[in-house]
């Protein structure tokens, strides 16, 4: 899992990537591509840590990466760098535009880029492909024959994605639009949001203020907040649409030893949920004890109270494990 950061420059990407993961990538002078781990924000993680108590704590991370590349060369090391993104974040300048109009041109100068990108590589493997007509195809040609023709249609299955990873194609990656507005124009993301239309995710966020909040001790970057009237910092919701993005959720193990958030992709049945803790759990997978989080606190956030009001599930080979549950797995090896 990993998401890569693009924008074109100065659209403040590298900024962001340095709010969200407090690596500084722009010190890392000769380095291409630069990587980093973001805490996901969430509540319930927070609220079983206050009640646990834990000696350690380990809350679900996004992986991003952030590229640096000039030259002719550019796109190629882009590429070569995000070829195991699974989804992007495209940074777009806003704070620096005189209008919608523009902002919207920007927006559009780097998806035109990220399409010719693509195109270009379509048509040599048609030619190639349209060269061997006349001899034996194996099952990996005639799958791109058939497939690389309709690379931007919607109607693509999973399987089809899956089977084009190898080309590192960028539009057919699920991408998030991260409007990087001024101080004093922050409603422009909204704007933004309704001239690209629903189809486009997109959330707004402006760096300058966002950077200035992570330089602040944890109590004044409260106050700070409650002067703005928000209760969270918006980079917080951008890590959280990222993780959305990949479509990923994430269950909890708690004690006092440890509260852990384990990440999967949505759709998960609990032994495949379980071997993300250990492969033994889910080759001895017996039953998964489970707990809904908010029964869990109607219960008054204790393991006891939670059983004894039958709120305890035990669940086999075919549940699909839901966001936010916590869970213990049975297994025998």
């Amino acid at each position: 899992m990993e998401i890569g950061i693009l924008g074109l420059p100065q659209s403040g990407k590298s900024t962001l990537f340095e709010i969200m993961t407090g690596v500084r990538s722009r010190e890392m002078h000769g380095e291409t591509c630069v990587r980093g781990l973001a805490s996901v924000p969430d509540a319930r993680f927070d609220r079983l840590v206050q009640i646990f108590k834990p000696v350690k704590v380990s809350p679900a991370k996004v992986p991003f990466s952030d590229v640096n590349a000039v030259g002719e060369k550019a796109w190629d090391a882009v590429r070569q760098s995000l070829s195991g993104a699974e989804g992007l974040l495209h940074v777009v300048d806003a704070f620096t535009a005189a209008s919608i109009a523009e902002i919207m041109s920007r927006y559009r100068k780097l998806e035109d880029e990220l399409i010719l990108a693509d195109l270009m590589i379509v048509e040599n493997r048609l030619e190639r492909l349209a060269k061997m007509a006349k001899k034996p195809m194996t099952p990996q040609d005639v799958f791109h024959a058939h497939v690389l023709p309709r690379l931007r249609e919607l109607s693509l299955s999973d399987e089809e994605r899956h089977g084009l990873r190898s080309f590192s194609f960028w539009t057919i990656r699920p991408e998030l639009v991260v409007v990087n507005t001024g101080e004093e124009n922050l409603s422009v993301a909204d704007d933004f949001v309704r001239e690209a239309g629903p189809s486009v995710p997109a959330i707004g966020i402006c760096c300058a203020i966002e950077a200035e909040l992570m330089a602040l001790p944890s109590e004044e970057r409260k106050e700070f907040l409650d002067a703005l009237g928000v209760q969270e910092a918006a980079f917080g919701r951008v890590i959280r649409a990222a993780f959305s993005l990949l479509g990923r959720i994430s269950y909890f193990t708690v004690g006092e030893d440890e509260v852990k958030a384990w990440v999967i992709p949505a759709g998960t049945k609990a032994p495949k949920a379980a071997a993300v803790i250990h492969n033994d759990f889910e080759r001895g997978f017996i039953k998964a004890e489970i707990i809904g989080y908010e029964e869990f606190i109607a219960c008054g956030g204790t393991n006891a109270a939670a059983k004894a009001a039958g709120k305890l599930r035990l669940e086999g080979k075919e549940y699909v494990v839901r966001d936010g549950e916590m869970i213990n797995f049975r297994f025998n090896v």
